[in-house]
């Protein structure tokens, strides 16, 4: 089974290129499965139902999210409703939405899901995501083998925990928020997948996605402002996994980045 987990959708930029490189990335890499982060999608912060079932439209399987979440507050019900998102599950118990699921793949094998929130340099109570993703793991293990999990997360460091902590219980870890993609896709030795961070998908001018000049501005004068999506050329960035079906352990992690013509 060959899964593609998108790094973080980032506004318009970052939809533009879903569209356009997503189609013919699942031909190439015969994808049975796309996961991807869209806490970003709709301005740089949330979600909507609108842009969220733009995305699903483009042939992701699952949307995942983060910290922004709640960015929009229109995108509460959706979360309630629609099963193909998920949001972190370690927000306190009466949060909107869900914190993990099971999809089928193209193939029909069911598939596992957990989203995740971190705590360290995060302003957000959260419960433990250690002992939440534990919770998760012997829940999606009733219906599936293969068992994904996009860790949302500032420090590095709490991402590597979390991928030797899953070691040997899910399929594959992947990092999500810092949007910068790192270089250290691999197995680990009780075979999962892990990547401290899949990167963005969005637009490559940018500060993370963002305009600049006005990031730029913020770190000089440490005056508050509102950030921008960046325009330009967008490029998609990932991971794609192979897994065995069979046993839910993987056989190979791969970063990928893929620029718009």
């Amino acid at each position: 089974m060959r899964i593609l987990a998108v790094g973080d959708i980032v506004g318009r930029p970052g939809r533009r290129a879903v569209a356009a490189l997503l189609p013919s990335l699942r031909r190439q890499l015969e994808l049975d499965l796309i996961v991807a982060n869209a806490e970003n999608a709709a301005g740089g912060v949330g979600i909507t139902a609108e842009i969220g079932q733009e995305l699903l439209s483009h042939g992701i399987d699952l949307l995942t999210m983060g910290n922004h979440v709640w960015g929009k507050r229109e995108a509460y019900d959706f979360l309630d409703a629609e099963p193909r998102i998920i949001r972190p599950a370690n927000y306190p118990n009466g949060a909107p939405g869900r914190g993990c699921t099971v999809v089928k793949s193209r193939s029909g094998v069911p598939v596992g899901l957990g989203n995740l929130g971190g705590r360290v340099f995060f302003v957000n109570d959260l419960d433990c995501p250690f002992r939440s993703a534990l919770r998760m793991v012997e829940e999606l293990r009733e219906s599936a083998k293969v068992i994904l999990f996009d860790f949302h997360a500032e420090a590095t460091s709490e991402k590597v925990a979390m991928g030797h902590y899953l070691d040997g219980l899910a399929s594959a870890v992947f990092g999500t928020h810092t949007h910068v993609q790192t270089s250290d896709a691999t197995v680990l030795p009780g075979g999962t997948a892990y990547i401290t961070d899949i990167g963005m998908t969005g637009p490559v001018d940018s500060i993370i996605g963002m305009k600049k000049e006005i990031v730029i501005e913020r770190f000089l004068t440490q005056l508050p402002s509102k950030f921008e999506v960046a325009t330009g050329a967008a490029t998609l960035s990932g991971a794609v996994f192979d897994i065995d079906e069979s046993t839910g352990r993987a056989r190979s992690a791969q970063a990928i980045s893929v620029a718009e013509a």
